[in-house]
């Protein structure tokens, strides 16, 4: 039996566990999968439950965290070697930046085994400046030259990488987007959205617009912030906006709600606390979240494939977002999705205005996301779609 090395990034709640966890359970009996990756920041939710449901025994590398750090990278990759020579994998699988860096290092010293890599996103734009962005781009560049088979997760990305950034050759990318188990969010619907809007004391004229995502410079929450202030301006509709998730820029988007005139609760929610935006922290549940929301959004500055997306789409939820990433792959625009320029507040708040204001809309909307995303993005296709890939890389 084949063995495969599937190496993350960290255990946080987030698309590549997902993902990472499904084929680590799924590619069984045809491969045997050995899971490693490092621990989540303080700041973000741990993903063992998602381990824990699918009987996963994951391998920890504390050392492989997010920042850079020599001593703690270099660690890690020794670590990881060590973990190489004892398993002695057929395929070494790397997902996102640093265990691709670290992991794909590793196993190229190793030299027996075939190396892939899946970009979840990139950091080739919004995360640094541009001298940095450009030592990111030379190492994928040399990283990739190395590396058998790179995975893009939508066409968009595959266009990213191949001609904007030219980190890799056509011949080498293949295209396989993301898989979950998207039934969920069709289970006791109504029964979840009583339970979320009772427990947020949400009318039932009330809109709940969500963003789901890390609290970072690189989601732009301050320009949904500033369209939540605008659509207020505009409409007689009373609107809720709910931040789910955490992270360093929690305290500041806090001081630019303040800044901005709209209320706020940080945390826990009491019955009679009537406020204008919710800053939930993580939850684990995203299918209950879903379900009380009546309109998903996004508004990043860069994206591989949003994961809230799919999962909106799945909750028969509208869905206002920026154009960045792979957005565009996972959507129909002006069907399930209304889109915008990155980083212009002006359309993104005309976009949710539209949807505030039209119930009808909303609901169309919404049913035709399941239609999309329910066969497209279901695990069984990735695994069937990765099991082919490394089939044909061994042989």
């Amino acid at each position: 039996m084949p063995k495969v090395l599937r190496i993350i990034n960290r255990f946080n709640l987030g698309g590549p566990t997902f993902n990472a966890a499904l084929l680590t359970k799924y590619m069984a009996p045809e491969f045997e999968t050995m899971l490693v990756g490092g621990r989540e920041e303080s700041s973000e939710e741990s993903s063992q439950h998602i381990l824990n449901d699918l009987g996963i025994k994951a391998h920890y590398v504390d050392e492989m965290q997010r920042d850079i750090g020599l001593s703690n990278d270099r660690q890690a990759y020794k670590s990881i070697k060590k973990l190489i020579n004892e398993f002695q994998p057929d395929i070494i699988h790397t997902h996102a930046s640093k265990a691709g860096a670290i992991g794909r290092s590793a196993g190229i010293a190793y030299g027996k085994a075939k190396i892939v890599h899946t970009f979840h996103g990139h950091v080739f734009h919004s995360y640094f400046g541009k001298f940095k962005t450009k030592v990111y781009q030379n190492i994928e560049r040399a990283l990739a030259l190395k590396t058998d088979r790179i995975i893009a997760i939508s066409p968009r990305q595959k266009l990213e990488l191949t001609k904007r950034y030219r980190i890799c050759s056509e011949d080498k990318v293949e295209i396989i987007p993301l898989g979950f188990d998207l039934n969920r969010f069709q289970e006791n619907v109504e029964e979840k959205r009583k339970s979320f809007r009772e427990k947020y004391d949400i009318d039932d004229d009330e809109i709940a617009i969500g963003i789901i995502g890390r609290l970072v410079p690189i989601k732009n929450h301050k320009m949904f912030l500033d369209s939540i202030k605008q659509v207020l301006g505009k409409t007689n509709k009373k609107i809720r906006a709910f931040l789910i998730g955490d992270g360093e820029e929690r305290e500041e988007l806090k001081a630019y709600s303040t800044k901005l005139g709209l209320v706020y609760v940080n945390g826990d929610f009491e019955k009679g606390m009537k406020a204008t935006v919710h800053f939930t922290s993580w939850i684990k549940n995203v299918d209950w979240a879903n379900s009380g929301l009546d309109i998903i959004a996004l508004s990043s500055l860069n994206e591989g494939t949003p994961v809230s997306l799919i999962e909106a789409q799945a909750s028969c939820k509208p869905i206002v977002s920026t154009k960045v990433g792979g957005v565009s792959n996972i959507v129909l625009p002006n069907e399930t999705a209304l889109l915008s320029p990155s980083n212009c507040s002006g359309p993104f708040a005309e976009n949710l205005l539209q949807l505030v204001e039209n119930e009808d809309r909303r609901i169309e909307m919404g049913k035709k996301g399941w239609e999309l995303v329910h066969e497209k993005y279901h695990y069984n296709r990735l695994v069937s779609d990765m099991k082919n890939l490394y089939t044909e890389l061994l042989r």
